[in-house]
């Protein structure tokens, strides 16, 4: 049987191939389905879309059918890949928001989150403090947060990672003037000195074994800010026992934590001889931050 061809009309015409139109509401569909197996597919490939689209989350709606470029659309689909191989969205971006700053963040600090709001609000209450001291301060979220809200008290940063307070630092030239935070490279107390009013700390409080079931975005941070040991508190206990020789009479000590380390570390700060235990909740009503003041004797 022959086989069955159709003329060409004209074989000097060049072949049309019919393209589709990548507009930011199509790519971001698309952005949506490959991140289709974690958590936050819509809000993350929006989120990715915007930044190199230098624009928000309300740009791309209002600008949903504007035309977008294959090259643009290579360099999403790079980002994305990075996302659903587990890299967070805030490494990618290399910034997170937090308290209305654009903190600066890198794979050597913890990604600064809403649940740590607290700890600042919590600090922000002891109004009559001069001097604050930020434990395991990461990238200066809170210290510098607390500056900026309450330009009057005297803050000291620390960590026992030089990197991450390179980072810190960085962030408080950008929103603080210079040298408007003391920084301190120190595992803890061991290279603090004198007495403070306040000191906060966002420790390492996840039990060692469980490090390995996070989430692959949370266990690409470090693990020095995430590892508390065989309970969980390993570093929480060391904060409790030397704190309050840091501590003026009256100050106060708040440490973040699980909420279901709460009673534990209440009952570490009454076995040290602290005074008035109080917890704060975060925004989902979760007992978040916990506080006690050194005994004024």
């Amino acid at each position: 049987m022959p086989l069955n061809f159709q003329p060409v009309k004209n074989c000097s015409e060049p072949l049309r191939v019919k393209s589709e139109r990548i507009t930011q509401r199509s790519l971001l569909a698309e952005g949506a389905a490959v991140l289709a197996t974690i958590e936050t597919p819509g809000l993350d490939a929006a989120l990715l879309l915007a930044d190199l689209l230098h624009t928000d989350r309300a740009g791309l709606i209002i600008r949903a059918l504007d035309p977008v470029s294959e090259e643009l659309r290579r360099r999403y689909v790079q980002v994305l890949e990075r996302r659903r191989a587990g890299e967070c969205v805030a490494y990618i971006l290399g910034r997170k928001e937090f308290r209305g700053l654009d903190f600066t963040v890198t794979p050597d600090v913890l990604v600064p989150r809403p649940d740590t709001e607290t700890l600042v609000e919590a600090a922000l209450k002891v109004r009559e403090a001069k001097t604050l001291l930020d434990l395991c301060t990461g990238s200066g979220a809170v210290a510098i947060s607390l500056k900026h809200e309450w330009p009057g008290i005297e803050v000291w940063a620390s960590d026992i990672s030089v990197k991450a307070l390179e980072v810190a630092r960085g962030n408080a030239e950008r929103f603080l003037r210079k040298e408007a935070i003391h920084f301190v490279a120190s595992d803890l107390f061991d290279r603090i000195e004198g007495r403070f009013d306040i000191i906060t700390a966002n420790p390492p409080y996840i039990p060692t074994g469980m490090i390995e079931s996070l989430a692959p975005e949370v266990r690409g941070e470090p693990r020095l800010a995430l590892d508390g040991g065989e309970d969980g508190l390993g570093i929480i206990r060391r904060l409790i026992e030397d704190a309050a020789d840091h501590l003026y009479p009256g100050g106060v000590l708040l440490i973040e934590g699980d909420p279901r380390q709460m009673g534990a570390i209440a009952s570490l700060f009454a076995s040290r001889g602290y005074g008035t235990v109080q917890i704060h909740e975060d925004l989902a009503g979760r007992p978040r931050v916990i506080g006690a003041s050194r005994s004024r004797i």
